[in-house]
């Protein structure tokens, strides 16, 4: 896949036919009602500048900020609805109090996309992810209501996130097997400071048709070099912290090794004339397997700087110090199967060129 320059260089979402910007404006920062997001007037200001510079790709959930994402983002669309793709996703819990309002079953999938369509005030969503696996419910079941939402127009893609693997591999065979609409998108945090996705999940990705769109590409903020060993702090909070601190606290990534990666990418940014958050997200795009990562922005500056990682082209020398000091470590099987005593078990001493 060709580096893209500007957000108007649109790419295919996975085995779909869709075309999407090379980076989705994320929401999770409109309204805020969780204590650090983007008033109306400065969402409004984001959204603009995003869509006004060719981007068309806008990523929600229906929980996020307690809906008010969701709502701030269906004014925003007015007058611009048809050129806009539309993603967000069901499964977490809109009322804490009732057992079937979170989950990925089919009630909760229902009245989730129908408070979404409400929500948004628009009569379709074209990306509805699964927000999470529940470990519940049934690949029948999960698959069967996807694909008649789907028939019903009210959804046009399905895409999954935060799932394991074999699960989405499980998904995606059983839709192709009995006709049904498969998944073309997969969402999963991938940055620097968060590789492990590289072992199972984009392979898996890349055979089975998904465009991968990274969420928290940036690690949380880590990687724009705001935060030093003074910060470091882990937490297990239930809810979701009213600080960003608090949310990176929880996310487990404010660790040493994080702020060693930072530093990197502070210092390559700094040797090529870009910002930490430019470099960090030039380099997700990298991966062959990413369509868009998805940024978020609590301010405009935010958003400009972000956008501006389409522009930065990294150099060899610079890839391989970034991949260097983030390199996640193997695990079995990889682990074992690369060896040069199995290499030579399984093929002698063929000379064998392999598939790209």
């Amino acid at each position: 896949m060709s580096h893209p320059t500007a957000l108007d260089q649109y790419r295919l979402l996975g085995r779909s036919g869709m075309r999407v910007s090379p980076l989705a404006l994320g929401t999770m920062t409109f309204g805020a009602d969780w204590g650090w997001g983007a008033d109306d007037e400065q969402a409004r200001r984001i959204f603009d500048i995003y869509v006004d510079s060719g981007g068309n790709f806008i990523d929600t959930s229906v929980n996020y900020t307690n809906g008010t994402s969701e709502r701030i983002l269906g004014q925003l669309l007015k007058g611009r609805r048809d050129r806009i793709v539309v993603s967000t996703k069901f499964t977490m819990a809109r009322d804490p109090s009732d057992p079937n309002s979170g989950g990925n079953h089919r009630m909760n999938l229902v009245r989730s996309v129908e408070a979404s369509l409400r929500q948004l005030d628009t009569d379709r969503i074209e990306l509805l992810h699964l927000h999470a696996w529940d470990f519940t419910t049934s690949a029948d079941e999960v698959m069967r209501a996807l694909d008649d939402l789907v028939r019903s127009g009210k959804v046009l893609y399905l895409g999954i996130c935060n799932t394991p693997a074999w699960k989405v591999a499980q998904l995606q065979t059983l839709a192709d097997l009995r006709g049904w609409s498969p998944l073309v998108a997969l969402q999963i945090e991938y940055s620097l400071v968060e590789r492990t996705p590289e072992h199972e999940l984009m392979p898996m990705a890349q055979e089975m048709g998904l465009g991968v769109m990274p969420w928290s590409p940036l690690g949380g903020g880590i990687l724009t070099g705001k935060y030093s060993r003074d910060d470091l702090q882990q937490a297990s909070e239930a809810g979701v912290s009213v600080t960003r601190k608090g949310v990176i606290a929880s996310s487990g990534h404010m660790t040493a090794r994080s702020l060693d990666i930072a530093e990197v990418v502070n210092a390559v940014a700094h040797e090529i004339g870009a910002t930490p958050s430019q470099v960090a997200l030039a380099w997700t795009l990298l991966n062959p397997a990413v369509v868009a990562p998805v940024i978020g922005a609590r301010t405009l500056i935010q958003a400009q700087d972000n956008l501006g990682a389409l522009r930065i082209c990294l150099d060899t020398e610079h890839i391989a110090r970034l991949s260097q000091a983030s390199a996640p470590e193997a695990i079995f099987p990889n682990r074992f199967v690369e060896r040069p005593m199995v290499q030579q078990l399984i093929f002698g001493q063929t000379n064998l060129q392999r598939r790209v």
